[in-house]
């Protein structure tokens, strides 16, 4: 999907992709909840870090294209954890991306480990080109926004949380693409900021999710412009 767009006709990519997770030694729940057995323990995929279909795409497959679509002087975020962020930095800067910074989100919660407690994400900014900074210039590389607790997709975020990348690294009207979009978040985080979005997910089931979820926030936005004209 992603050789359908044109080169360098994207403002800004914000993704958080598939990639392999970890129960951390406790079986008896399923990640965030998710992908139980009728005896409400985690499933083998589960277990063994794969929730989705399709968590085995490697990052190196696809951020070329990333690269291709971007226009110059333009950002790129890939959201991450910390048993990854080696392979995300490896295969962004394979595809000529510049690290621009790595980022950390503090959600508030925390996944079984019998190490340190995982409360931690990781977001990797890349550029493409010459340095391009931020709308919000105070913003810290520490963001600290509380986490999604009741999910309808596994690895759903805050809107907040896309909504703070998508207002600093674009501008209105601007083309926000996300080629992993799930529940649409990203999508809608564009969509409340007054720019475009593409996005794209290779189970039927989310992208029905993301389009409800879309289709919603305009409802909510026609009921509020018609109480606005009334007399």
């Amino acid at each position: 999907m992603l050789a359908n767009i044109r080169s360098e006709s994207i403002d800004l990519v914000v993704t958080d992709p598939p990639y392999k997770l970890t129960q951390g030694g406790c079986k008896s729940q399923a990640i965030n909840g998710h992908f139980k057995t009728s005896e409400k323990i985690a499933t083998d995929g589960a277990k063994n870090g794969k929730i989705f279909k399709h968590n085995e795409i490697d990052f190196k497959d696809w951020m070329p294209e990333i690269y291709r679509v971007l226009k110059n002087q333009t950002h790129f975020y890939c959201m991450c954890n910390a048993k990854n962020l080696q392979s995300v930095l490896n295969a962004g800067t394979n595809a000529k991306f510049i690290i621009q910074t790595v980022l950390v989100w503090s959600k508030g919660m925390h996944t079984p480990s019998q190490y340190y407690l995982p409360n931690i994400e990781f977001v990797v900014l890349f550029r493409k080109g010459n340095a391009k900074y931020i709308n919000e210039m105070g913003s810290k590389a520490l963001i600290e926004i509380n986490g999604i607790r009741n999910k309808k997709h596994p690895s759903e975020k805050p809107i907040e949380l896309f909504s703070l990348f998508v207002r600093n690294s674009s501008n209105k009207a601007d083309v926000v693409l996300d080629p992993f979009c799930g529940s649409g978040t990203v999508c809608l985080a564009a969509l409340k900021d007054d720019r475009h979005y593409i996005g794209y997910d290779i189970e039927p089931s989310y992208v029905e999710l993301a389009n409800q979820r879309i289709q919603n926030h305009l409802n909510q936005l026609n009921i509020f412009e018609n109480k606005q004209l009334t007399p």
